[in-house]
C-alpha cells in the first residue's frame, strides 16, 4: 500500500498532508477524554509496525503487507487503529525505510479513509464477530486500500499502465483470506483474560 517515492508531485503531497492532519485532529479529542485510547493508540501503533515488517513484498508500483488492520481495529478500535496507522507509518519510515516519509501523509491517508468508510458503514452495525463479518470487513477496507492506491497513481507523475495496478490489488486477496482466520484467534484470546485489569484497560469492550 506505499506509494514510492517520484510518484506524487510535492504539491500533492502537501495536501495529502494537510488532510491527514485535519483527520487525525478531528479524532484527537477523544485522546483527551480517554486516556486509555492513548495506550491502544501506543499498543495499534507497535502491532501494524511489527506486522508491516514480517510480512512486505514488492507488486508492481506499490507494496503487499500483512497490516493486521481488523485485528488492530477491532481488539483496539476505531480511534486507536488510525493512529496506530499514522504512528506506525512513521516509525517504519524513521527506523526502516526512510524514503517513506516523503510520503507519509500520503500512505497515512491510504489506510486512514477506508477504515473511517468501514467504521461508519460495517463497523458500527457489527455484531458478533464471526468469519463472514470479518471477511466483510476485510474486503471493505482493502477494496478501499487499493482504490487509494489507484488513486495516488492515476494523479501521479509517473504512467502506471492499469495492468500493473490490477497486479497488487488482486494481490490482496490473499491477505483478505488469511486475515478473518488471524482476527478471530486474537479476538478469541482476549475473551479468555477478559477478568484482567490489564486487558480490559488495553482493548476495548466489544472485544471481549
Amino acid at each position: 500500500m506505499h506509494i514510492e517515492p517520484g510518484y506524487v508531485a510535492s504539491a500533492k503531497i502537501v495536501v495529502a498532508n494537510i488532510a491527514a492532519i485535519a483527520l487525525l485532529g478531528s479524532q484527537s479529542v477523544h485522546l483527551l477524554k480517554q486516556p486509555p485510547l492513548i495506550v491502544r493508540s501506543l499498543i495499534a501503533a507497535t502491532f501494524f509496525t511489527l506486522f508491516m515488517q514480517a510480512f512486505h513484498l514488492k507488486v508492481g508500483p506499490s507494496e503487499l503487507h500483512f497490516l493486521g488492520a481488523m485485528p488492530i481495529y477491532l481488539a483496539l478500535g476505531f480511534v486507536p487503529a488510525l493512529f496506530g496507522f499514522a504512528l506506525g507509518l512513521l516509525v517504519q519510515g524513521l527506523l526502516f525505510e526512510p524514503t517513506d516519509l516523503v510520503h507519509l501523509g500520503v500512505n497515512t491517508l491510504s489506510l486512514a479513509l477506508p477504515l473511517v468508510l468501514v467504521h461508519a458503514t460495517f463497523g458500527q452495525r457489527l455484531g458478533k464477530a464471526s468469519v463472514r463479518s470479518i471477511l466483510k470487513l476485510d474486503a471493505a477496507f482493502y477494496s478501499g486500500v487499493t482504490l487509494m492506491v489507484g488513486f495516488w497513481l492515476a494523479i501521479g507523475e509517473v504512467a502506471t499502465p492499469l495492468s500493473a495496478w490490477l497486479g497488487f490489488a488482486s494481490s490482496y486477496a490473499a491477505i483478505v483470506i488469511v486475515e478473518p482466520v488471524f482476527t478471530l484467534l486474537v479476538l478469541h484470546a482476549l475473551a479468555r483474560r477478559q477478568d484482567s485489569a490489564a486487558v480490559r484497560y488495553c482493548f476495548q469492550p466489544q472485544a471481549l
